[in-house]
């Protein structure tokens, strides 16, 4: 979303926005004279407003299972639709009836352009909502340039196909990563592609050092013991038959529950209580002087970051994907025992490298049908 702010130097509204690899900003308006609070105050309610409308994006009504009245769908339609009201509510010169959350952070902002009596300002500021409203819309197009580049940073309960090949696409032409992946595709799309083309370097590795792919997953010992737990799910459920997407977004959705202050279903979470009870009962036995209660345990709930479930387990997929090419390495390394710091072991080691994404591609090609 785009953050507003005041410059007191230039006395300016500005606004800013993150790009996947670092932020960018524009001025907004240069400020009447005023009370500091009623600028600041007005940039708070322009953060908020942002904040709503990307939530449209970041939650679509097409992802809910119920359109009908009074329903979860039907609520964000509701907010989606109230977009056209936005600047005949901020230009209105009292408040009017509202009824979507959208429209209600529209008729605060509204009241904040009053407090600072200034029609240029009120202007400016109906223009940069504008441009904001339709990088929201630009961005449910699939398109994230410009302005739109913003949605590279969310968490999106819903993935477009298009953005899932693009994703494919770039890593099909480097699949340890690149800066196209982070800054043009929305990290959820690029976390199912990512997932794939973890599942085929896990095989193409398991291959080498004879194990399992889930096997080369668990042994990473290069990754956080959350991050191993997504990616052995994930790894598990491909190899078994499910799409990167079936095991991705539910991950992705039931930690966006989870940052909200809900966890939907009990099975996950019975099944990490039974997990921190038996770490108790071992305690015990191991260390009979110590006395470890249930309320001694931190429960993890889930194995995301909740303020930024998509880019967190992309992380872990791009990483555990590197780690892959470790231990293929690793096992090359022994098996024709040349060292990395001899020049000639140094070129060997790169057609190592070449080998090994030359295997991971035709791997992720035998199983590109089940991407889409």
């Amino acid at each position: 979303m785009t953050r507003y702010a005041v410059d007191h130097a230039r006395n300016a509204l500005v606004a800013h926005w993150s790009t996947g690899i670092g932020d960018v900003a524009v001025t907004v308006a240069v400020l009447p004279p005023a009370r500091p609070s009623d600028a600041l105050r007005l940039a708070a309610r322009l953060t908020e407003l942002s904040q709503a409308c990307w939530r449209c994006y970041t939650h679509p009504a097409s992802i809910s299972d119920q359109h009908g009245p009074g329903s979860l769908g039907w609520h964000r339609q509701r907010e989606r639709d109230a977009f056209t009201a936005v600047a005949p509510i901020l230009t209105a010169s009292a408040d009017v009836p509202v009824s979507a959350e959208v429209g209600e952070i529209a008729q605060r902002t509204g009241r904040a352009l009053r407090a600072l009596d200034s029609p240029e300002l009120t202007t400016q500021v109906v223009a940069d909502v504008a441009a904001e409203l339709s990088a929201v819309e630009q961005a449910e197009r699939d398109d994230l340039s410009g302005r739109a580049q913003q949605a590279v940073t969310l968490s999106r309960e819903d993935a477009s196909p298009l953005q899932v090949a693009q994703a494919d696409a770039f890593l099909n032409r480097q699949p340890f990563g690149s800066e196209e992946l982070i800054t043009q595709i929305d990290p959820a799309a690029a976390a199912i592609a990512a997932a794939h083309w973890l599942h085929a370097a896990a095989a193409t590795t398991g291959r080498h050092v004879r194990q399992h792919p889930v096997q080369v997953v668990a042994e990473g010992d290069h990754l956080r013991p959350l991050a191993v737990e997504s990616l052995v799910e994930i790894v598990s459920a491909i190899s078994f038959g499910a799409t990167p997407r079936q095991t991705v977004m539910p991950l992705i959705r039931h930690t966006l529950h989870v940052a909200e202050g809900h966890l939907c279903g009990v099975t996950d979470a019975k099944r990490r209580i039974a997990a921190a009870e038996r770490l108790v009962a071992r305690t015990r036995i191991d260390h009979p002087h110590r006395h470890p209660g249930p309320d001694s345990v931190c429960l993890p709930i889930t194995s995301l970051d909740p303020a930024r479930p998509a880019l967190d387990l992309l992380d872990n997929l791009m990483t555990g994907i590197h780690g892959c090419w470790l231990q293929y390495a690793g096992h090359a390394r022994t098996r024709h025992a040349f060292s990395w710091h001899d020049p000639d072991d140094d070129r060997r080691q790169e057609r190592h490298a070449e080998l090994f994404l030359t295997e991971v591609r035709q791997e992720a090609a035998t199983r590109h049908q089940h991407l889409l």
